[in-house]
Formats: C-alpha cells, sequence, structure tokens
C-alpha cells in the first residue's frame, strides 16, 4: 500500500511589507521559497491562501475589482520582475527592441488611446539608452549580446513601464564577478532616478547588504528575522541568520 502524497507548502504564513524607493532584501538557502514568494508577488503564482497588495489592491480577490481583468492588465505599468537567468528570460525569436516593448505596448491597451508605433520605438530607444545600451541594440537578437547586457535588456524591458515597484530574483547570481558591480549599479542609479521600491533576492549576503535598506531572512518557507540590514548583519538574533553570517569569508 503506498503512501499518499502530501502537500508541502513552499511557501508559509509570509507577511512582508515595502515601502514606495525602499528595497528589501530577501536572503536564504537554495530552495527555501525565495523565487517562488517573488513570482507569487508578481502574480504570476497564485498562493492557495492569503494574498498580495499592491498599493494597497488586493491581487487575487477578484470581487475586490469592478473591473478586474482592467485591473491586472494594469499592473505591467506597477510590478515588473527581472529574472535570474538573461540567457532563458528574453525569447531568442524576438529581436530586442519588441520584448522590450511588448510590456509597454500591453500596459497602454487600457488607455483611450494606446501608444503608436512611433511612440513605442522612441520609449524603446530612451529606454536602451538609460540602461546603457545603443538604439540600434533594438534591432538585434539575443544571442549577439553578452550575459550582462542582456540583463541590461531584461531590466530595461522591466522598468520601460515605469513601475513603481520591481521583483529582482538573483539578477546577477548568472553573470561574471565583473560585470556583476556593473549591473547592481545600475540598479541602483535607476532607483534613484525613478523612485523605484525592490524586493531583491538573492543567496549572495554581501550583495544584499550593499543593495539593501531592510533584510528578511528566509527558512524552509517562512520568514524567521527581519530588520534594518546593519542591524540583521551586526547583531543577527535568529540562530538560523547566525549560521548564514558565519558562513561568510572573514568572520
Amino acid at each position: 500500500m503506498g503512501v499518499a502524497e502530501a502537500d508541502i507548502p513552499a511557501v508559509c504564513a509570509v507577511s512582508l511589507d515595502i515601502a514606495p524607493g525602499e528595497t528589501l532584501g530577501l536572503v536564504g538557502e537554495s530552495g527555501c521559497g525565495k523565487s517562488t514568494l517573488g513570482r507569487m508577488v508578481v502574480g504570476l503564482l497564485e498562493p492557495s491562501g492569503g494574498d498580495v497588495f499592491i498599493q494597497g489592491r488586493p491581487l487575487w480577490d477578484q470581487k475586490a475589482h469592478a473591473d478586474y481583468q482592467g485591473f491586472r492588465k494594469s499592473l505591467a505599468g506597477v510590478i515588473q520582475m527581472i529574472f535570474q537567468d538573461p540567457y532563458s528570460s528574453l525569447n531568442p525569436r524576438l529581436r530586442i527592441g519588441y520584448s522590450i516593448g511588448e510590456a509597454l505596448y500591453c500596459s497602454s491597451l487600457g488607455r483611450k488611446k494606446p501608444l503608436t508605433v512611433t511612440e513605442l520605438k522612441e520609449r524603446v530607444r530612451l529606454t536602451l539608452e538609460k540602461v546603457g545600451l545603443d538604439a540600434d541594440a533594438a534591432s538585434r537578437s539575443p544571442h549577439e549580446f553578452s550575459g550582462g547586457q542582456r540583463q541590461r535588456v531584461a531590466i530595461a524591458r522591466a522598468l520601460i513601464s515605469s513601475p513603481a515597484f520591481v521583483v529582482c530574483d538573483e539578477p546577477t547570481s548568472a553573470l561574471d564577478v565583473s560585470v556583476q558591480a556593473q549591473i547592481l549599479n545600475l540598479l541602483r542609479d535607476m532607483q534613484d532616478e525613478l523612485g523605484l521600491a525592490y524586493l531583491f533576492i538573492s543567496h549572495d549576503l554581501e550583495v544584499v547588504r550593499h543593495m539593501s535598506d531592510r533584510i528578511a531572512v528566509m527558512h524552509r518557507g517562512s520568514i524567521v528575522e527581519e530588520g534594518a540590514a546593519d542591524a540583521v548583519f551586526s547583531a543577527p538574533s535568529h540562530p538560523y541568520t547566525r549560521l548564514l553570517l558565519d558562513s561568510l569569508p572573514g568572520r
């Protein structure tokens, strides 16, 4: 007689608040539920319980919205995500300009006057320049770019619709060390310029400390500690946090 499979929650009883312009770093071991949480926050995965509130509005409670489909479409202009792997997050069949402009076009569909092709191309050009790429990159394919350049494209795709909040899911872990600093500095510059709020997911504690105002520590699907970045690093209160910090070189 076989043993019945049990439902094991990937994320359990997590509650986080992120203020405008703030970066909340989310750290924990691989497989603890960080990326699952990030995907639920942006609406890619539906939680089995609870909800996500975007600017005070529930993401999954359809009864709370007079026009739920319109609300979901409008989210492209509110919240975006930068994925971990720049090699798999871009469609190899699409030109860079199309990949970047698609999010902006979709978010404009709810307007009385959607953006024209000329307006879209101009916004793509400006956004490419903002992330340090030439305007002619729009006509090229993903395979023509390095990993760092692809991640700049992914950042441009996330930012073109002028979101208020961006989930950064291990945005530098697939990149060479020499390129990581460039991408992190770009994210900081974009935050300062646009007033973005970030949920910054990473297993690299030093990167999280560099990027974050506050840090939440995740272990087996739950938040075990949360606080100001300097406080968590200097005086961790949970044994798991101390274990993570003890693994850092030089401690």
